[in-house]
Parts: structure tokens; C-alpha cells; sequence
């Protein structure tokens, strides 16, 4: 008996998949670009299970080109990506890799602030382009965090555990949220208020919520100028969450102090993009989860949620839950 076919958007390490072997078999598609390559579009009717990135559109058409799909694995946390409802309405699960990325992106919404508060970028590349003539009581003069505020729009639980990691610098934190916020212990020392409320007295701003209706674009020209022009700006979400030309005239015009963002609109972000060359941005491409150790655990949560999939079981990461109903 022919083993079900599955779709690989792009290639992972061999070792990761590992309990794949023998029991499907892969379809594989190229490590660049991002999207499903015409070779794999080719064999979407006889493909019984997908497993994607966030950067592939699982969209109405794919779907409907694929009249076998039993299973949509998303090796993401996120899943803005995928059309939720046209799977739902085929009884198609959808599974994602939630919570195992939260620990690495907080760390790194934690990195960017502190590279950005302390002009790193700036005072890496003066140093490398000779600037740096003798130790200056008043050159490369960053932020503090201790007694800062630090404003969380989003108190999930990357939102949280980057609330814990900046409760050690002293910092001062408030959030709000884009749904019902959460109940907090008394020890997460954090203070619920508006988004107006949050902007305006917020010497850094960081991002951690999902990209919806409601949340896209979040981030406007009204929404940037109501914000310190001292302040940082941090994304580590969606890039769509925040209006990128709107953010590219606040840098250039001052109304903020700064940006560092993992995420942009659209990624990856052409080269000759001004938020490049701004001296007050800083990009990095997409790093939230890239350690070892949360990549790995991404792929092998992917791979048990298209096991379970193919084999008619609830998913052990499922997203889209009225599935079930069907």
C-alpha cells in the first residue's frame, strides 16, 4: 500500500522529522522562495496532509485544489497565514506549535530593547568605521530601564514572559490587551490601562499580539504620535500590526526615538527599504523563535499534529476547534 503523500513547504532537518519516516511520504519543496512551489501545486490532488510555514499561504484556491487534504500543519505559532474557515468548512484541521516560542521571542524582544536603548548598532558601526578616537563622556548615550516604563500590548504569554524578564531591570510595566485581559498574580507587578494610556506613557512600546481585524494596522499615524517622542518601539508580533509608512515617518520626522523589529510588512523586507537606512532602526529577519533547541521543538509539535491528522485523531495542537463538529 502507497504511503499518503504529504507536502513539505521547504526543507527541514532530517533529524527533526524524524517520525515521518516510513509512515508518509514527502513531497519536498526548495529552501527559497517562500510559497509553494509550482512543483508542489502540481501534486496538491493527491496530497493528504500539508505541512507549512507561516511565509505559505494556505489560501481558498490551494485548499480547493486539494480535494484529498485530510490535515493543515503549521509549523508556526500563528496562523494568520492559513485560511481557518475554508478548512473548517472541508473538516479540515489545522494544527500550529503554540507556547514552545515563548521563551525564545520574549528573550529576543528583550534583546532588541536593550540594543536599541543603548544605540548598539550605532555604536558598533562608529566603531567600525574609525569614529571611535578615545573613551567620550557624551558620545553613544542610550536609555535607561531601571524606573523606565515598558508598555506590553498584549499580555499573553509572550507578553508575560517578557514582563517577567524586564521586572529584573527595575522597569515599570503596563499593558493592555486585544481581547478580555488576563488575570495576572499579584507578583507580575503589571498595570492594566487603554492603549492611549499605554502610548503615552510608555518609554518602550513592544508588540505581542496576534495579527487580526482588529488588530492590523493597530499601530497607525494617530497611534505613533500619541507616543513619547522619546520612546522605542518594539515588534516581535506582525508586521501588519503596525502601518510601516506611518512608522517610516515617525523615525524620520522624530515623533519616536527609535524602532527594532523582527517583523515587517512584507517580509522579507525589499533591500531598499528606508527602514534600513534609517539610523534609528534597526531590522533582524524573523528571529523570534531561531534557537536550536525551540526550531527543533517547532518541527517535532508539526509533525505530531500531522501524524494525528492523517490518522483521524484529534490533533494534539488543534487551532480551529468547531472542526470537530463536523
Amino acid at each position: 500500500m502507497a504511503l499518503p503523500l504529504v507536502i513539505l513547504t521547504h526543507p527541514l532537518p532530517v533529524d527533526w522529522i524524524s517520525s515521518l519516516q516510513g509512515r508518509v511520504r514527502l513531497l519536498v519543496g526548495p529552501a527559497d522562495p517562500p510559497g509553494f512551489a509550482p512543483h508542489l501545486l502540481e501534486q496538491m490532488d493527491e496530497a493528504v496532509g500539508i505541512l507549512c510555514f507561516l511565509s505559505d499561504k494556505v489560501d481558498q484556491a490551494l485548499i480547493d485544489s486539494a480535494p484529498r487534504l485530510k490535515i493543515v500543519s503549521n509549523m508556526a505559532g500563528g496562523v494568520d497565514n492559513v485560511n481557518l474557515a475554508a478548512c473548517t468548512r472541508r473538516g479540515i484541521p489545522v494544527g500550529n506549535t503554540p507556547d514552545v516560542v515563548t521563551d525564545a521571542t520574549a528573550d529576543l524582544a528583550l534583546a532588541l530593547l536593550l540594543s536599541t536603548a543603548r544605540l548598539l548598532p550605532a555604536a558598533s558601526r562608529d566603531a567600525k568605521d574609525g569614529l571611535w578616537k578615545t573613551w567620550s563622556p557624551t558620545q553613544w548615550l542610550g536609555a535607561d530601564l531601571r524606573g523606565a516604563t515598558l508598555g506590553l500590548v498584549g499580555m499573553g504569554k509572550i507578553g508575560q514572559a517578557v514582563a517577567e524578564r524586564a521586572r529584573g531591570f527595575g522597569m515599570k510595566i503596563l499593558y493592555t490587551n486585544s481581547r478580555q485581559h488576563p488575570t495576572l498574580d499579584s507578583s507580575s507587578a503589571a498595570t492594566y490601562c487603554s492603549l492611549d494610556q499605554l502610548l503615552a506613557e510608555s518609554d518602550f512600546v513592544s508588540l505581542h499580539c496576534p495579527l487580526t481585524p482588529q488588530t492590523r494596522g493597530l499601530l497607525d499615524k494617530a497611534a505613533l504620535k500619541r507616543m513619547k517622542p522619546t520612546a522605542i518601539l518594539i515588534n516581535t508580533s506582525r508586521g501588519q500590526v503596525v502601518s510601516q509608512d506611518a512608522l517610516i515617518e515617525a523615525l524620520q520626522q522624530g515623533w519616536i526615538a527609535g524602532a527594532a523589529l523582527d517583523v515587517t510588512d512584507p517580509e522579507p523586507l525589499p533591500v531598499d527599504n528606508p527602514l534600513y537606512s534609517l539610523p534609528n532602526c534597526l531590522v533582524v529577519p524573523h528571529i523570534g523563535s531561531a534557537t536550536h533547541g525551540t526550531r527543533r521543538r517547532m518541527a517535532e509539535m508539526a509533525c505530531d499534529n500531522l501524524l494525528a491528522g492523517l490518522a483521524g485523531q484529534r490533533l494534539p495542537y488543534l487551532v480551529n476547534q468547531d472542526v470537530l463538529g463536523k
